[in-house]
């Protein structure tokens, strides 16, 4: 017997009485650090959008996107001073409130956000409003490593030695570990030194700060558990785990607009164009070359010329789309709409992948200390004063610290092959949960029903508790994109196709059986956690036993972790289903590049943005050798100056002192 729509109704007007003060808190504090953080307002270096009517009219690169892999394109070919380099990205600047790690999922439903949703699926995502999984991704410069969580991971050694087995010479392990090395800047010291590290590159990476009370019991149930621990997730080992690294700066999030544009906003050579909609790239039909992009700035349509490349980099969504609407994809998808065929390739929108992870894990706790204080982190803490004071003039507190991962790590499920180095599946370990919020997260931001936040979890908002969650990490499940129109402004149709293979489904269900464990070890039974759903006789799940428990839960509560990838993938021609070349080159079709995680033959095991900043980085480098011989011949040839990664907001304006915040002298 369900919960009546009485209780839903009442979980809804909860949630919906809380946006008022949720939103004028974010206005306050909007204004609290355009008064006393310069290092986060960092007007000096922040990138200027160029008028349309200062556009030239032909550059030498034209790059489409100024997401995580863009804003690295743009900053690495304009270092070249003979080249003119334009991007174009269809959102504007980062906000003030992005920087602040605890607030990244408020980000989501933005402005700054995409507001992508899958179509309805009875498989999955069936506690969602409609049965659509919502997508994040990031509309503005940075792109989604604006709105991510900001983990570090490069993956796996095999998932890149994968990638060359499939005919993709330059992509093994040996030969994307320098572009790794290349693009950190490691700030942790106990891990910067490792030859596997870098420390001069421009996203800076540290370990998150203000951790809550529940990280040594996390750590130590894991121990109780047998699972190895280690420093990083990074290391020769990944079957680990260990405390979060980010990609952050003075504990505030580093974006690729923050690490690579600011420095070098001031270039000549590079124009960077805002709220620009790109609605097609031009191709000469008979020569089958890319030569240019038509986009609307405001209501202005125009039209550049791209001398040597165009450079693709939408995102694993809009660049399919972009590609289709240019005349390039599957024959039968373009004939629908009357696009005219350019280069009929079938693989352009499939092989979709993504990281679906079990949402719900939420553990309740007591601590068993006299004070009884709470351990884990929910709202109530968040909002006062002393947080907002914490975070203007100590940099500090519950502001810069990471809601949702404080120990990541992997295993091996039963399912994976025997004495694998690859674990199947992620673990987060989290000391805020669904309850922790009051339903802000995951009730608003994942889209799940009032109906299901009310009967799973209403009854213990703001208690005590910590969630555990699990990634499936290589799904055999491949998913597809559907043009929905000739029309650039309407969305993707995405197909995620979930749990379409049971033994995705049968990995996940290890993933939570691991969750329950770590309840049950020494340390966790100190705090006499309990699985919240056996403290609810009217979950949605209810009656289910077994497997099939678990596989309701998955089923209702399938959370993506933003990781869409492998719609243009990359293979050798003989290939029927790959898109671009190992020089990332779009099979027929000259002077056009794909850079992003479209391109990625299979997902690596671990979150995607700091493979994709690897991906442009590489990138970069193939465009210069293909297109610098010919410079170096001229005798004007000069390099522009090197990007000074490390440069401090405001330099002149202001004062550092240690541990705390930039702030202008008095």
């Amino acid at each position: 017997m369900g919960l009546g729509p009485l209780e839903a109704q009442q979980t809804r007007m909860r949630i919906l009485l809380t946006r008022p003060s949720n939103v004028l808190v974010m206005l306050l504090l909007d204004a609290c650090i355009w008064l006393q953080r310069t290092d986060v307002v960092d007007l000096r270096n922040r990138v200027q959008d160029i008028p349309s009517q200062f556009i030239y009219d032909v550059y030498d690169f034209v790059v489409i996107g100024g997401g995580s892999a863009g804003c690295a394109m743009a900053a690495r070919l304009s270092e070249v001073c003979d080249w003119n380099v334009l991007l174009l990205e269809a959102g504007g600047d980062e906000s003030f409130i992005s920087d602040l790690p605890y607030l990244y999922p408020v980000l989501q439903k933005s402005k700054l956000d995409w507001q992508f949703e899958t179509v309805p699926n009875d498989r999955f995502c069936r506690g969602m409003r409609d049965k659509r999984c919502s997508w994040p991704r990031g509309k503005v410069l940075g792109g989604s490593s604006v709105l991510n969580a900001m983990m570090y991971v490069r993956g796996n050694r095999e998932d890149y030695d994968e990638w060359a087995s499939l005919g993709n010479v330059g992509w093994g392990w040996k030969d994307v570990l320098p572009y790794f090395v290349k693009m950190e800047n490691v700030r942790d010291e106990r891990i910067a030194r490792q030859p596997w590290h870098g420390r001069t590159g421009p996203m800076t990476v540290e370990l998150v700060r203000n951790r809550s009370a529940l990280l040594p019991y996390f750590l130590r149930a894991a121990q109780q558990l047998g699972v190895q621990m280690a420093d990083e997730v990074n290391g020769p080992d990944q079957l680990v785990f260990a405390p979060l690294h980010g990609t952050l700066r003075d504990g505030l999030r580093c974006s690729t607009a923050k690490a690579y544009l600011r420095p070098v906003a001031r270039r000549k050579n590079l124009h960077i164009s805002l709220n620009t909609l790109v609605e097609k790239i031009l191709i000469d039909p008979r020569d089958k070359r890319a030569y240019g992009v038509q986009f609307r700035k405001g209501n202005r349509l125009q039209y550049v010329m791209a001398a040597k490349e165009i450079i693709l980099s939408a995102g694993a969504l809009n660049s399919p789309q972009l590609l289709m609407l240019s005349g390039v994809g599957p024959r039968e998808q373009l004939q629908a709409h009357r696009i005219p065929l350019v280069q009929d390739l079938p693989g352009v929108g499939r092989n979709l992948q993504d990281h679906v992870a079990a949402g719900g894990g939420v553990f309740l706790i007591q601590n068993p200390a006299r004070d009884g204080r709470p351990l884990s982190i929910d709202m109530t803490q968040v909002v006062q004063v002393n947080t907002l004071r914490d975070f203007l003039y100590e940099n500090n507190g519950r502001l810069v610290s990471m809601p949702s991962c404080e120990v990541m790590g992997f295993i091996n499920s039963k399912y994976n092959r025997p004495g694998s180095k690859r674990g199947d599946i992620q673990i987060f370990m989290s000391a805020q949960s669904d309850v922790s919020d009051g339903g802000i997260e995951s009730a608003q931001g994942a889209g799940l029903t009032y109906d299901y936040y009310a009967r799973n979890f209403e009854s213990w908002v703001y208690k005590d508790s910590f969630l555990v969650m699990p990634l499936l990490m290589r799904p055999e499940s491949r998913g597809w994109l559907e043009l929905p129109s000739a029309n650039p402004r309407d969305k993707i149709k995405i197909h995620p196709n979930y749990f379409a293979v049971e033994r995705d489904l049968d990995i996940l269900v290890e993933g939570l059986k691991f969750a329950v464990r770590v309840a049950e070890t020494p340390e966790m039974r100190r705090l006499n956690a309990t699985f919240i759903y056996d403290t609810e006789p009217d979950d949605t799940c209810h009656g289910q036993t077994g497997d099939n428990f678990f596989k309701c839960i998955i089923t209702h509560y399938s959370q993506t972790i933003y990781h869409p990838s492998g719609t243009a993938k990359m293979g050798p021609k003989s290939d029927p289903m790959a898109v671009v070349d190992d020089q990332l080159r779009v099979h027929g079709i000259a002077g056009l590049r794909v850079v992003d995680a479209s391109i990625m033959p299979t997902i690596p095991t671990g979150n995607t943005n700091a493979p994709v900043i690897m991906i442009a980085e590489r990138a970069a480098d193939l465009l210069k050798y293909a297109h610098l011989p010919a410079l170096l011949t001229e005798t004007h040839f000069r390099q522009c100056e090197s990007i000074n990664f490390l440069y401090h907001p405001d330099e002149a304006q202001i004062v550092q002192g240690a541990g705390t915040p930039r702030r202008t002298k008095v």
